[in-house]
């Protein structure tokens, strides 16, 4: 068996001589937008290219997750830059009490969700806990699934200096690996919680580090998550040429990314500090289920004129025929029944 050719050459050329495409054949919307809704704008296919030209413009990068058809729709529709599947789907989606506890099927599944529900922001899935730190070749094997079966077109690993041999050997045969510093919600247990991370000259210095190094491993651009505005803007402008996107690092950064739930209101737990609620649609829902079940102990849903089929008095009769003897009592209620 041949041993894979290496390439050497930028990563967007690498990914283009080996065939790769940034555009994942998707379907379009399944209709057009509703009476009072704005109408969608075409807009063209966001690529690494097109991330990079939005950082050096100074232009913000809007990140948002999503975890099935409908959140991507809603990233879809509204003009959102970088679609991530993220491990946070654990908490929001599954249940679970930690991002650790997720595995490869489970995002696998919503990845394949979101991509049908995409066609022109960037979508990123995250690499499960566990689904790269054995070996390079489970990396490798496991990225190549989540682009491959699920449809995304790159893949975000968490963590610094120590998974740089990862993220060389990923870019290197073509995966594009957004890297994720700074607080690492993987390794919640061994930081004892989500604690901002960088705040003293010695941890920043080590973000520092971190940043440089995956970039020069090939990453095309990198989460900083949690750590002070200052050294997020430090590490912006004067330590790499990659997009930065932030999540609790303050506005100096290329772009921001917030969690679906958080920013739309339905997640229920714990809200950090770097969280604003954009919408309140856990009330929203909340309040329509509870006025369902009201309408429905009432007996006020579901209406028989507006909400229900009914059958001509001729054929009731026919029916009755068929039913034969005993059923005649049934033509005393039909009025209630009919149209």
């Amino acid at each position: 068996m041949l041993a894979p050719r290496l390439f050497t050459t930028p990563l967007v050329n690498r990914v283009h001589h080996l065939g790769l495409r940034w555009m994942s054949v998707r379907p379009p919307a399944a209709s057009p937008p509703s009476e009072g809704e704005p109408p969608v704008v075409s807009r063209k296919k966001v690529s690494i290219q097109r991330l990079q030209q939005l950082r050096n413009q100074g232009t913000p990068i809007t990140m948002l997750t999503a975890y099935d058809y409908f959140t991507a729709r809603q990233c879809e529709t509204g003009d959102v830059d970088i679609c991530l599947v993220g491990d946070s789907l654990a908490q929001v989606c599954l249940g679970y009490d930690s991002t650790t506890r997720l595995t490869m099927p489970e995002m696998l599944h919503h990845v394949k969700a979101v991509s049908r529900g995409l066609k022109t922001p960037f979508l990123v899935a995250d690499m499960p806990f566990g689904s790269y730190h054995s070996s390079v070749g489970d990396a490798i094997r496991n990225a190549v699934q989540l682009m491959q079966e699920g449809g995304a077109e790159g893949v975000k690993l968490e963590g610094g200096e120590e998974i740089v041999p990862i993220v060389k050997a990923l870019t290197t045969i073509g995966i594009p690996v957004m890297a994720h510093i700074g607080l690492l919600p993987q390794r919640h247990a061994a930081l004892s919680g989500y604690r901002v991370q960088g705040r003293d000259a010695h941890t920043a210095h080590r973000v520092v580090r971190s940043a440089e190094a995956l970039q020069d491993a090939g990453a095309f651009a990198m989460v900083l998550e949690a750590i002070p505005h200052t050294l997020a803007s430090y590490i912006t402008a004067r330590k790499v040429d990659i997009p930065t996107i932030g999540i609790g690092a303050g506005g100096g950064t290329s772009g921001q990314v917030l969690v679906w739930d958080d920013a739309m209101g339905t997640w229920e737990g714990h809200k950090a500090k770097f969280v604003r609620r954009f919408a309140d649609v856990g009330r929203i829902s909340r309040e329509g289920v509870s006025a369902y079940a009201e309408a429905v102990r009432a007996h006020k849903f579901p209406d028989a004129e507006k909400e229900g089929y009914g059958m001509t008095e001729e054929e009731w009769s026919r029916f009755m025929e068929l039913e034969g003897p005993g059923s005649a009592s049934g033509l005393l209620q039909r009025r209630s029944i009919v149209a």
